[in-house]
């Protein structure tokens, strides 16, 4: 689907515009050895089919829009994070099985200002493999689960909204695990769409279906 600027709303268009300026206007880019191979992964000219395939996490039927992807020259600029545009409140499911690790709920701060980065509620999934799952910006008391919860994949977590770094209600996901060198590296997913099994990108809308 094909998007107008103008159909865009006020906050979206600014990240837009802003995240363009960012990409245009400066001269250092990510020096991270993944963004590469992510680009690769993204267009389909690497292929890859071992990693874990993840559920989109969001209600099967529905379809958001990715506003910023892996690498993203907004805020993701050295993070392999995902960005989806979701009303408050919007119901956000596990994207993979796992026990709850981490949760805050406490804040209802947020704004277009790296002074609300910490204040972003968020809830965090630790997988069979070792690798965790985080899901941002949710909405105050926004989360429908406890530390030390075992949730299934597709099983409702919490609820959208927009503390935290955040320019609109939207919903801020990624995925880390460690490297050789026992440090935590954050890594691209691949999603089952109904299109397909892939690696998203940025202003594309995806459906979602039952991984199971």
């Amino acid at each position: 689907m094909i998007f107008s600027f103008n159909q865009l709303k006020f906050p979206l268009r600014l990240m837009l515009v802003a995240g363009t300026l960012l990409l245009f206007g400066s001269c250092s880019v990510s020096k991270n050895p993944m963004r590469k191979q992510t680009r690769l992964l993204e267009r389909g000219k690497l292929n890859e089919d071992t990693s874990y395939v993840y559920q989109l996490p969001y209600e099967a039927g529905t379809a958001h829009l990715l506003v910023q992807g892996y690498f993203g020259p907004f805020s993701h600029k050295e993070r392999a994070a995902l960005d989806f545009k979701m009303k408050k409140g919007t119901r956000i499911l596990a994207a993979r099985e796992g026990v709850v690790v981490r949760v805050k709920e406490d804040s209802d701060r947020g704004g277009w200002s790296r002074k609300y980065r910490q204040q972003g509620n968020n809830i965090v999934i630790q997988h069979a493999d070792g690798s965790r799952a985080g899901y941002w910006h949710l909405q105050k008391d926004g989360a429908l689960v406890n530390v030390g919860d075992t949730v299934r994949k597709g099983d409702v977590i919490g609820l959208s909204g927009a503390t935290g770094y955040a320019a609109m209600p939207h919903l801020h996901f990624m995925v880390w695990n460690f490297d050789r060198n026992r440090q935590w590296q954050q890594v691209p997913t691949r999603f089952l769409t109904t299109q397909g099994i892939r690696y998203l990108r940025p202003m594309r809308r995806y459906r979602s279906m039952n991984g199971e």
